[in-house]
C-alpha cells in the first residue's frame, strides 16, 4: 500500500492529503509547490518510480484545488483544510440591478454540515455590490459546521451567515422566533461571541429591532473588531449574519456594509 502525500510551502494555506487507497504500488511521496507560475512542480522521493498516469492526475487534482481554495475571516482561520473547493456549494446570486447590487438567495436544494435527521434550511437572502462572491466554508472555521456561507471581496470586506440549532438554547423552540430566544442584550452577550471569538462586553456601539415579513430583526454594531451582526430566528434555527473588515475597508466602505447587514431576510 503506497503513501502518498501532498505538501504545501508555508507561503500557502496548510493542506495535507491522506492516502488515497484507489493508488497501488511503490510507496511515493510527492511535495507540490503553489505559486503564482502557470504550472506545478513535483518531485518524487524515491528515484526510480514511474509515476503512473491516474497517479499524476489524482496528485494534480489535489494540488489545483487545494491551491485554489482561499479562505477567509478572523485571525486564525487561515491554516485549514476546507470542505472541498465547491462542496454544497450551488450559485444563489442574481444579476446585478441598475445600481450594482445583486441578491443572493439559499438554494432550496443547497447542502449543509448540519447533521442527520434535520429538517431542510429555510432559505434566508441578502444583497451585496457587484464583485462579492462566495469563498469555500472550513471545516475549522469558527463556528464548526455551522457555519452556512461565506461571501467576501478582498477590497471591502467579507461575511459569513451561522445557523444554529435552537435546540442548543431552549427545548420546546421548533417554531422558534427571536423574542422568544431573548431579548437584545441577551442575545448579543449569548451569541456574539460565536461570531468574534470573544466577549462582546465594551463592544456593543449600538443595537436596534427591525421587522420585516412578521419576521423581526436584532441588529448590532461591534467594534473593536468592526462588525455588524444581524440576528433572527426561524423553524428550529437561529440565524446570524455578520459582515465585518479591517479599519482602512471599514472607514472607505462602511456605507455600503451596513448595508448589507440591514438587507439579510429568511424567507
Amino acid at each position: 500500500m503506497s503513501s502518498t502525500a501532498v505538501l504545501f510551502s508555508p507561503s500557502s494555506s496548510l493542506f495535507l492529503a491522506k492516502p488515497s487507497p484507489l493508488i497501488k504500488g511503490r510507496a511515493a511521496a510527492a511535495a507540490v509547490r503553489c505559486s503564482n507560475e502557470p504550472t506545478l512542480s513535483v518531485s518524487n522521493e524515491e528515484e526510480g518510480v514511474d509515476m503512473v498516469g491516474r497517479r499524476r492526475a489524482l496528485v494534480s487534482a489535489a494540488a489545483a484545488a487545494a491551491c485554489g481554495a482561499s479562505v477567509l475571516g478572523f485571525a486564525g482561520h487561515g491554516l485549514a483544510a476546507t470542505q472541498g473547493l465547491l462542496a454544497g456549494r450551488i450559485p444563489g446570486l442574481s444579476e446585478p440591478d441598475e445600481n450594482g447590487w445583486r441578491t443572493y438567495r439559499r438554494p432550496d436544494d443547497k447542502s449543509g454540515g448540519h447533521g442527520v435527521g434535520w429538517s431542510p434550511i429555510i432559505p434566508y437572502s441578502f444583497r451585496v455590490p457587484d464583485g462579492w462572491d462566495e469563498v469555500p466554508v472550513s471545516i475549522a472555521d469558527l463556528g464548526g459546521t455551522e457555519i452556512d456561507l461565506r461571501f467576501a471581496n478582498p477590497k471591502e470586506g467579507r461575511l459569513f451567515v451561522i445557523v444554529a440549532p435552537v435546540r442548543r438554547f431552549a427545548d420546546d423552540l421548533d417554531d422558534a422566533t427571536i423574542e422568544k430566544i431573548g431579548n437584545p442584550d441577551k442575545v448579543i452577550n449569548a451569541f456574539g461571541p460565536e461570531v468574534i471569538g470573544e466577549n462582546v462586553e465594551g463592544k456593543v456601539l449600538s443595537s436596534a429591532t427591525a421587522e420585516y415579513s412578521g419576521r423581526t430583526y436584532y441588529q448590532f454594531e461591534l467594534e473593536p473588531p468592526h462588525v455588524f451582526i444581524t440576528a433572527t430566528a426561524a423553524g428550529n434555527r437561529l440565524y446570524l449574519f455578520s459582515v465585518t473588515a479591517n479599519g482602512l475597508q471599514w472607514k472607505r466602505h462602511y456605507k455600503d456594509l451596513k448595508q448589507i447587514a440591514e438587507s439579510f431576510r429568511v424567507v
